[in-house]
């Protein structure tokens, strides 16, 4: 029998198709990730994630990936837009960023959530590269700023994820239709980039890896597949033995059109990730598991001995559902963004 533990996984829409929940039971994966497409009206999406822990013989992982990790993205029409992380750390307000952490997870369980795919660890280094879901420039900040964030968003019972490990900021282009290129060493990255990984360690519950090519530390695989930097650099020279590491999604165009499916998963693996992130091509998760399934046993029970520790020691059951609770939340977000403008005047922060 096949098994999906291993990955995580997209839905095609806002309801299961019966094809869709068919699989979903047979594979078991670890969990889910639903993004805009997914989410409707509040009511809408908590039946949706109510019924993914139905079909689930373990409780998921549901996953959100707002983009904006201040909060919610305005893409998303079931709320009011929430403050992004550069708002936020323009106003060098802790109380405010507190807020938004507290919030965002009262968002995430009424919505039936339990992982949110943030903090962003990235330094921006210039104008190119600090979009409104970067803290800062300076690695100090990003560990003040986004460590107040995710420490109060967790105390409210919604796991994190840290991203893009090593050194998302230096991407110049987007993976989801190529695949950048970095020049930077690895005593780069450990100068900089890595200090707020470090610096936080205690307070992550996951790491997501990035679709980001670094030649100078590996030649053969970008970091999301590569076992230099995962396996040796994330885990045994920083010290992330135990943390759940989770690619980024396998179905951008810069690892789907050079590796295929199949052969991504498993060099995921390999690599030293736990689980490998299927965000929109899920009629091929079975091929997937197949993939997975050729790999020596040692190595898959130590990527799900990770998830079931992270099941265990992370994970909460759902606020039971309010309106009433929904629409104060709402509220209160709406009054923060309010407080918290975009900044306008061109500066990085």
């Amino acid at each position: 029998m096949i098994d999906g533990s291993l990955l995580l996984l997209g839905l095609s829409g806002p309801t299961l198709t019966l094809e869709e929940a068919a699989m979903f039971r047979r594979l078991q994966p670890a969990g889910f990730i639903l993004c805009a497409r997914n989410l409707v009206t509040p009511e809408q999406t908590r039946h949706l994630t109510d019924e993914l822990r139905s079909l689930s013989t373990e409780l998921p992982i549901l996953a959100f990936d707002p983009k904006a990790t201040g909060g919610i993205p305005s893409r998303d029409q079931i709320t009011a837009a929430a403050p992004t992380a550069r708002a936020l750390a323009a106003t060098r307000d802790m109380g405010k960023m507190a807020t938004a952490g507290i919030l965002t997870g009262d968002w995430f369980r009424l919505l039936g959530l339990n992982l949110n795919l943030g903090p962003v660890l990235d330094l921006a280094y210039d104008a190119i590269t600090a979009n409104g879901e970067r803290w800062h420039h300076d690695a100090q900040r990003v560990i003040d700023f986004a460590g107040q964030w995710n420490r109060w968003l967790r105390k409210r019972s919604v796991a994190s994820c840290a991203k893009s490990f090593p050194a998302g900021g230096r991407a110049r282009s987007d993976a989801r239709h190529d695949l950048p290129t970095c020049p930077a060493t690895m005593d780069d990255l450990l100068r900089s980039d890595v200090i707020p990984y470090t610096a936080l360690m205690p307070e992550l519950d996951a790491i997501m890896t990035s679709h980001i090519e670094f030649p100078h530390i590996d030649a053969q695989f970008p970091a999301s597949l590569s076992p230099r930097i995962v396996r040796r650099f994330l885990r045994d020279q920083l010290g992330f033995d135990r943390h759940l590491v989770i690619t980024d999604d396998l179905d951008h165009d810069a690892i789907a059109r050079r590796y295929g499916r199949g052969p991504d998963v498993r060099l995921a693996i390999e690599a030293g990730n736990d689980l490998a992130l299927i965000g929109h091509a899920t009629g091929t998760a079975e091929v997937a598991a197949r993939a997975l399934a050729d790999l020596p046993r040692a190595l898959t029970a130590e990527a799900r001995d990770r998830v079931e520790r992270f099941r265990a020691r992370t994970l909460e059951a759902p606020l039971a559902w309010s309106a009433e609770k929904w629409n104060a939340t709402c509220a209160a977000m709406a009054m923060l963004a309010a407080e918290v403008p975009e900044p306008s005047d061109g500066r990085l922060y």
